[in-house]
């Protein structure tokens, strides 16, 4: 595997999960979700220079609740006004000789090993890879303005059927060549941007689509906490590592 760096983008606020602690700080399974994340991809790919990507004000906070846990060893980097600034000092905060970098969610602690490294060669070989999964919901958009789509007590909102087909849901970590995202970065940010993919795709290069995980969770909502332990124990009952997530 090539030299590897991952950037742990947390430096969300956490608001729709409710509570005073930002969700990435929050207990899950007796670990803080952080700790989960950094653990799990200092297992995936042993000897990566791993950036947890922070708030400026939790910096510190941070430190002191990871010296109570068994974290792998990373380093912190300050966070910016949207993900795609937090990125952008996250890459700064790695070392040049840097070959494939990876950027995960701080909430998303139950990737599987196999899966990261499946993620990490389709990179290797194209330059750019991220995991999705089919969608199994039915989807419709809406013809009206984003506020009234927003609002559900609008009546009569006029929408369409999407072939659910052609549609695949996005997941982290997504793992490019460090110049490829390096040079996508410098690009001016735009609000269009929605993950790094995106980044990327702006600048040019095409990125490939690896098979993920439908327990690859986001933690979101209070919801996805209880969704989350329920997965953990049922690996803990059934004797299985992360290495055996892709199997759940």
């Amino acid at each position: 595997m090539k030299s590897i760096g991952v950037l742990i983008v947390a430096g969300g606020s956490g608001r729709r999960c409710g509570g005073q602690l930002p969700k990435q700080f929050r207990l899950l399974g007796g670990q803080p979700v952080l700790a989960r994340t950094i653990n799990l991809f200092a297992e995936a790919l042993p000897g990566a220079r791993i950036v947890a990507i922070l708030p400026a004000e939790y910096a510190a906070f941070w430190r002191d609740l990871a010296a109570r846990f068994d974290v792998a060893a990373h380093t912190v980097a300050e966070g910016g006004t949207e993900r795609f600034h937090s990125v952008r000092n996250g890459l700064m905060a790695l070392p040049p000789e840097t070959e494939l970098i990876a950027v995960q969610d701080g909430v998303r602690p139950l990737a599987g090993v196999e899966m990261i490294r499946r993620v990490a060669e389709a990179a290797a070989a194209s330059g750019a890879a991220i995991p999705v999964v089919e969608p199994v919901d039915s989807f419709r958009e809406t013809d009206a303005s984003d506020s009234a789509a927003a609002d559900p007590a609008a009546a009569a909102i006029p929408s369409h059927v999407i072939d659910r087909r052609r549609l695949r849901i996005v997941q982290t970590p997504q793992i490019f060549r460090a110049d490829l995202l390096r040079t996508a970065y410098e690009a001016p940010y735009d609000a269009a941007f929605t993950d790094d993919a995106s980044v990327v795709e702006r600048a040019g290069h095409a990125v490939r689509l690896v098979a993920g995980e439908r327990t690859n969770l986001k933690l979101t909502t209070p919801e996805d906490f209880i969704v989350a332990e329920a997965l953990l124990a049922a690996r803990e009952e059934n004797g299985e590592t992360d290495a055996d997530a892709d199997r759940l």
